[in-house]
């Protein structure tokens, strides 16, 4: 009896251990959003003052929503939010299609150079995208394409200035394809013969099979999918010249004028932070449930 009750003691020392241990990561982590956050309540003046203790964290002091009213009188934030909604929803969407589909072919079909294309897919892992960003501009500027114009369908030379420019380029993402071919291989191949037998074909397997098994891959890949084109900074400015086809982070250089005031960019930064936060709660544990179950299983 007495061992039981030092074996329970210690195990709820080990979960209070854990969770205390659990927190103060998560504190940690949540700091800079908290401090951004309660910044933006407060004239730069409180700001610096505040920086010097732990009101920094606390909304104390010269508290009001100033800032959030500058930030909307300064910059078109409804045009932005907007604009980097639309152009995330569609790659989402269609990133989805597109990449499960490659992982599928290459996780589930078996075909010569399966392999070769599987590695390339890797190595693409590599290449950050700076390296890759000037070629991209001269080509997008220099294929056909059709437009509107005055109402009516012509053929141009180039995407520049448009939303398909933010769009197409990062529709098929080498990461999401390796991350579906790792959850998919989790998934037993019997199924897929089971199937065959009965007459399915390969996109029937894919869509009545594989798809509704793989739901924590879609809301990963969604996730991943959403942040690299909500963040994006360098590649709209390099393409973009039109205020009205420029997405939430291109308005930061909005404020970085001749006197920066910092209370209103991190209005501007809280407000554009939200949407990816209410995101991230809406599919994390399917996120975490993809990890796991790739990393392990894979």
């Amino acid at each position: 009896m007495r061992i039981f009750k030092s074996i329970l003691r210690k195990l709820k020392l080990g979960g209070v251990f854990y969770w205390l241990f659990g927190t103060l990561i998560t504190l940690i982590f949540a700091f800079p959003m908290i401090f951004m956050m309660v910044s933006s309540l407060k004239p730069d003046q409180q700001i610096f003052v505040d920086l010097k203790s732990f009101q920094a964290f606390i909304p104390a002091g010269d508290v009001s929503i100033q800032n959030y009213e500058n930030v909307f009188k300064q910059v078109p934030v409804f045009t932005f939010l907007l604009n980097s909604a639309v152009t995330s929803a569609i790659v989402v969407a269609l990133g989805l299609v597109v990449n499960s589909l490659a992982g599928f072919a290459l996780s589930r079909v078996s075909w010569k150079g399966q392999g070769i294309v599987l590695g390339l897919l890797i190595a693409m892992l590599m290449v950050p995208f700076e390296t890759i960003a000037i070629p991209m501009v001269y080509l997008v500027s220099k294929l056909p394409w059709v437009g509107l114009e005055s109402g009516s369908l012509i053929f141009k030379e180039g995407m520049m200035n448009s939303f398909e420019v933010q769009i197409l380029p990062f529709v098929a993402s080498a990461f999401s394809i390796f991350l579906f071919v790792q959850y998919f291989k989790s998934i037993p191949k019997e199924l897929d013969e089971a199937a065959l037998i009965d007459g399915a074909s390969w996109f029937t397997i894919y869509r009545r099979v594989i798809m509704p098994l793989a739901g924590p891959a879609f809301a990963t890949c969604a996730i991943l999918n959403f942040l690299p084109i909500w963040n994006a900074y360098l590649w709209p400015i390099m393409v973009i010249q039109e205020e009205n086809l420029r997405p939430v982070q291109v308005g930061l250089q909005y404020f970085f004028q001749m006197n920066v005031q910092w209370g209103e960019i991190m209005a501007y930064t809280t407000i554009i932070t939200l949407p990816v936060l209410v995101l991230f709660v809406a599919f994390q544990r399917a996120f975490v449930a993809s990890i796991a179950s790739s990393g392990v299983k894979g």
